[in-house]
């Protein structure tokens, strides 16, 4: 069943210091200025040391012959071994935990044949550390990456971003998770260990031959959608889980697809977390709504259950929800046994420093990018498409500066929505505006967001203007933002921007 949740009707569903062997390309552009304004960061004694490697590797997804994937393969160098985690019975991976405050070390090495780097995504890391595509490295080359964690408790990942080449290598497998822990959350006694499940949802598209099949130029447009759901690499994902509370930890691990998820039985969910970690206290929604790479994580207490129920967690379409064609399963639940607990749900859950937009230096005059379509099919911001070193007037940041940001979502030649990545920081969602044409369904696809709390990707709907607050803290360098449908982004719906003290 090809769903297709992305609609608007029918059309908008189609919606480092250090590299020790670097190709030519990287290497001049690792020669340009790199910033760095903590040296902590480059400390010569870690805490956590690990090796990783995207290699070539194949994984039994389908009945019938092993799928041929990319995926990454890690190992501790440093630390305990449970600092690096599988993802269990996925070719997805490794998980890897830290700590805020302890400094990293990873050695990354290529084995794919394709030009590659990984990006940290969501994590407040150095110009160095950041993954951005002018230091991709080729096959055979290694790149080592050295920064602190700075970040809150919460779910953080890592993918590829090479300029051109970033869907593909998502699509054959190469994703990983990055988990962070601190006092703050320790202290509410959430669900853990086996209690806390991190599901990594993705639709991919096989042939025959169980192959991954990624039709690179017929999807660049609208976007990769495939007509198969995974979470954690397996299709139709079964768990069977102990009636109590647990801690789901959500990924949007696609490429382009926009989930809408809510339980089978319709109960609804609570929601503890978003990109950037624990909220101030939890919030109900009946559906929670997932773009690409966003995270979210809920408490459910399968207590509410009994032995033999199942419960799945299902996708649907929030702007025709009683169309039962449009309801596909996403995982299934099995309540198997009993296991009493006296976990509850927290009434508060984390202080949260935010931001005052009043402070803002630019509260009169916001800077705005426009999301847009221009000729040939080509996705655009502010009319402009991804240079690898060019930052334009509007992208020079001063460091230190708190700034508002609006990205308007045009939607003059095409209807698709655009989740917007901000790369180096987390920003808070202070207002959204829908033009009149787009109002109805946006709100309907609305009513499973969550703005609260911290964010690095933000959702931005056709016809939709958002209005987000954040402080270019720390370090200097080039970042970049782009729409994280994976296609558009290869096709350069992505910019850089300079902080510079």
């Amino acid at each position: 069943m090809n769903h297709e949740f992305l609609s608007r009707r029918e059309f908008l569903h189609t919606v480092g210091h250090g590299a020790t062997a670097i190709s030519l390309t990287a290497f001049l552009n690792a020669c340009l200025p790199v910033q760095n304004t903590q040296n902590l960061q480059a400390s010569s004694a870690p805490d956590l040391e690990f090796r990783i490697r995207s290699i070539p590797d194949q994984a039994n997804i389908l009945d019938g012959p092993a799928t041929q994937v990319w995926r990454y393969a890690g190992e501790v160098i440093k630390g305990n071994a449970e600092n690096l985690q599988p993802i269990q019975g996925s070719y997805l991976g490794p998980i890897l935990r830290a700590r805020k405050g302890q400094q990293v070390r990873v050695h990354y090495e290529n084995q794919i044949p394709q030009e590659s780097i990984i990006h940290w995504h969501g994590m407040h890391v150095p110009e160095s550390a950041d993954g951005h595509p002018r230091l991709a490295i080729g096959e055979g080359e290694s790149y080592q990456y050295d920064f602190t964690v700075m970040d809150r408790a919460g779910l953080y990942w890592f993918h590829p971003h090479p300029h051109g080449n970033t869907g593909e290598q998502v699509i054959r497998g190469l994703a990983g998770l990055f988990i962070v822990n601190d006092d703050e959350e320790e202290a509410l006694g959430l669900p853990s260990g086996e209690l806390d499940i991190p599901l990594v949802i993705q639709d991919r598209y096989f042939g025959k031959n169980n192959e991954i099949k990624y039709y690179k130029k017929d999807v660049a447009a609208f976007g990769f959608l495939g007509d198969r759901y995974l979470v954690n690499g397996q299709t139709d994902f079964f768990l069977p889980v102990a009636a109590r509370p647990y801690r789901l930890r959500l990924l949007n691990g696609s490429n382009a697809r926009m989930y809408a998820l809510r339980l089978s039985d319709g109960r609804p969910l609570n929601v503890i977390a978003t990109d950037g970690g624990l909220l101030t206290k939890p919030v109900t929604r009946d559906f929670i709504t997932l773009s690409t790479a966003e995270r979210r994580e809920i408490w459910i207490d399968f207590s509410e259950y009994s032995v033999g129920d199942e419960v799945q967690l299902v996708d649907f379409d929030p702007t025709e929800p009683d169309n039962q064609q449009k309801v596909v399963p996403a995982a299934t639940f099995s309540i198997d046994r009993e296991d009493p607990s006296n976990l509850t749900l927290p009434v508060q859950l984390a202080s949260l420093d935010l931001h005052d937009e009043a402070q803002a230096v630019n509260r009169e005059n916001p800077r705005v990018f426009e999301l847009s379509m221009g000729m040939g099919m080509q996705w655009l911001i502010n009319n402009k498409t991804f240079e690898m070193m060019e930052v334009d007037k509007n992208e020079e940041i001063r460091l230190g500066d708190l700034e508002i940001w609006e990205f308007i979502n045009s939607a003059h030649m095409s209807a698709m929505q655009h989740p917007m990545h901000i790369h180096g920081l987390q920003f808070q969602v202070s207002g959204r505006e829908s033009a009149p044409a787009f109002r109805s369904e946006n709100e309907a696809i609305h009513a499973g967001s969550v703005d609260e709390g911290w964010h690095d990707t933000v959702q931005v709907l056709p016809g939709e203007r958002v209005r987000l607050l954040m402080k270019f803290e720390d370090f200097e360098g080039l970042y970049m933002y782009h729409c994280h449908i994976l296609e558009h982004e290869d096709m350069g719906m992505m910019r850089n921007y300079r902080v510079s003290a």
